[in-house]
């Protein structure tokens, strides 16, 4: 469809607020955002342009110069998902002081983030596939593996391969996790940290 303007279209009840808060730079972090909180409201939540063009405020003409189609809409929200992980685990890394409690804090949060958001989690780890990405640009999943590979380095020296050894601790995590939004095993705190801590350097 072509865009027969680049100018946002305002229009329904929220036009006063959104004509006061978008700018051509911030309707895709806006719909993006819309995006999220739907996730959140559950499996039975809308995700089509039109029905985010409604949350913010514009018409869906106004959204396709960000996303062409709603295939590149929900990689957005993937790609969000991975960076709001990453984020996350490099604050619990900082937070135990790096190393092998760090290590282990990334794994924990990891399995926390799946919980707390699995919408956005499984989103996140069904939409990155590599071949979705034309240039070298990557995902936002970059942090998250930095994390992986450095902690592996710093809880596990003398590791022989760590890429192999990074791969182990990622499916352990990520199959814990799993199990947990399949509800095979019950959300319990204490459980995750010490699963984690079994194969992230041991346990105390």
């Amino acid at each position: 469809m072509a865009i027969k303007d680049n100018s946002v279209n305002i229009k329904g009840d929220g036009a006063a607020k959104a004509a006061g808060t978008y700018h051509h730079g911030d309707l895709r972090a806006a719909v993006i955002a819309a995006g999220l909180t739907r996730l959140a409201e559950g499996d039975g939540a809308e995700l089509g342009l039109r029905a985010l063009a409604r949350d913010v405020g514009v018409s869906a003409t106004a959204l396709y110069r960000h996303f062409p189609d709603k295939e590149a809409l929900l990689d957005a929200l993937a790609d969000e998902g991975l960076r709001r992980l990453g984020a996350l685990q490099a604050q619990a890394w900082l937070k135990a002081g790096g190393g092998r409690a760090g290590f282990k804090a990334t794994g924990a949060t990891y399995v926390r983030f799946a919980h707390d958001e699995p919408a956005l989690f499984r989103l996140s780890f069904t939409r990155q596939m590599p071949e979705r990405y034309a240039d070298d640009a990557g995902d936002g999943s970059e942090v998250a593996y930095n994390l992986l590979r450095a902690g592996v380095g710093e809880a596990l020296p003398g590791v022989e391969n760590p890429d192999t050894a990074a791969l182990h601790a990622w499916a352990l995590v990520h199959g814990l996790a799993m199990l947990i939004l399949d509800r095979r095993i019950e959300w319990d705190e204490a459980m995750v940290e010490e699963v984690v801590g079994l194969t992230f350097g041991g346990i105390d």
